[in-house]
């Protein structure tokens, strides 16, 4: 398809096996939302309002660095991100894709829109914890937020290409994911860049952004992203503190939200966390509470019930990185894409 437009269906795409132009998801659009099942229903409100005449989708933002928030995105701009991801992974009109995401959020809905847009031959389940269970069927695309791989690791191998986004992954499920025959890539992006603008294959350092994009940092060593085919004219300024290799390469080190200053000196918890990755056998992260003595002490917060903990597990640490105290919380907080809610797990 040469240039296509938000109005556009591509002739190979296939939904759950059937041939369908416009018109005929419109009709499956219309037929979700009346009837169809409880996870269907947002996926047919998403279709009618892809083909209806505004040139915008309102969409919500995840709340995961902040409160949720409704955002207008451009159509076309959905369409040019999906031909950069078709690019970036090399996909084919008649590749098949699995679409296992919640459509309530942008990943789940650029899937519909690169299958549409690219010719895809897409099957849609139930999102779920375990998205493959059952299905013995091969894909080329699949796109999985981490605890969905993590379920799914003797499936995996029927799958070629594995976007994994929506949370961090863990050292732990890395390892397990680099055993497969799959290529799996990690992704980075968020709603205001219309999913990922950026991807590393595991095992690399550094992410490399999608065609069309550029990156550079600000004042605060930020990451700044250009990408006027995906974001309009504006750039996106984000929080992210990152180390940039050139202007297409970046490595991610942390969130400047995140960020402890404690006795003067800052620690950013992402890193600590990837010390600490595989060396406690539960979900956990590093965060702060205020101390009259250091401004900011660090506290590891661990998901489950109390146990003893082996200090040797610091051994690794810097002096300041040490924490200062360990708590534990029955259920961490976190975004229906499994990302956890740092201050809200720590209320």
């Amino acid at each position: 398809m040469i240039n296509p437009t938000y109005e556009s269906v591509h002739v190979h795409f296939k939904l759950n096996g059937f041939h369908l132009d416009k018109e005929d998801l419109c009709r499956v659009a219309y037929s979700f939302v009346k009837e169809g099942k409880d996870f269907e229903k947002p996926v047919g409100n998403f279709l009618l309002d892809w083909f209806d005449s505004k040139s915008y989708i309102e969409m919500q933002t995840s709340g995961s660095t902040g409160t949720p928030k409704n955002i207008r995105v451009d159509k076309q701009a959905m369409v040019n991100s999906a031909l950069a991801t078709g690019d970036f992974f090399e996909l084919r009109s008649g590749n098949r894709a699995l679409q296992c995401l919640p459509v309530k959020y942008v990943a789940g809905k650029m899937m519909l829109i690169r299958a549409i847009i690219l010719g895809l031959d897409l099957d849609y389940v139930a999102p779920s914890s375990h998205p493959m269970e059952g299905l013995e069927d091969h894909y080329d695309f699949v796109a999985m937020v981490p605890m969905q791989a993590q379920n799914s690791l003797k499936e995996l191998r029927k799958v070629k290409k594995l976007i994994v986004g929506g949370a961090r992954i863990s050292a732990s499920l890395e390892k397990q994911l680099m055993k497969l025959p799959t290529e799996v890539y990690e992704t980075y992006g968020m709603t205001e860049t219309i999913t990922h603008i950026a991807a590393k294959r595991l095992g690399e350092k550094a992410f490399t952004v999608l065609p069309h994009v550029t990156i550079s940092y600000d004042d605060r060593n930020c990451l700044v992203i250009h990408a006027p085919h995906i974001i309009a004219e504006e750039s996106v300024i984000t929080n992210d503190l990152v180390e940039l290799i050139n202007e297409n390469q970046f490595i991610f080190l942390g969130r400047l939200d995140n960020v402890i200053n404690s006795g003067g000196v800052k620690i950013m918890p992402e890193q600590v966390e990837h010390k600490l990755d595989g060396k406690i056998n539960h979900r956990f992260f590093i965060t702060s509470k205020d101390d009259a003595e250091l401004g900011e002490k660090v506290v590891l917060v661990i998901e489950g019930d109390a146990f003893d903990l082996d200090k040797a597990i610091f051994d690794g640490l810097d002096k300041y990185e040490h924490p200062r105290e360990i708590l534990f919380v029955p259920k961490f907080k976190e975004t229906e894409n499994g990302k956890v809610l740092r201050k809200e797990s720590l209320k």
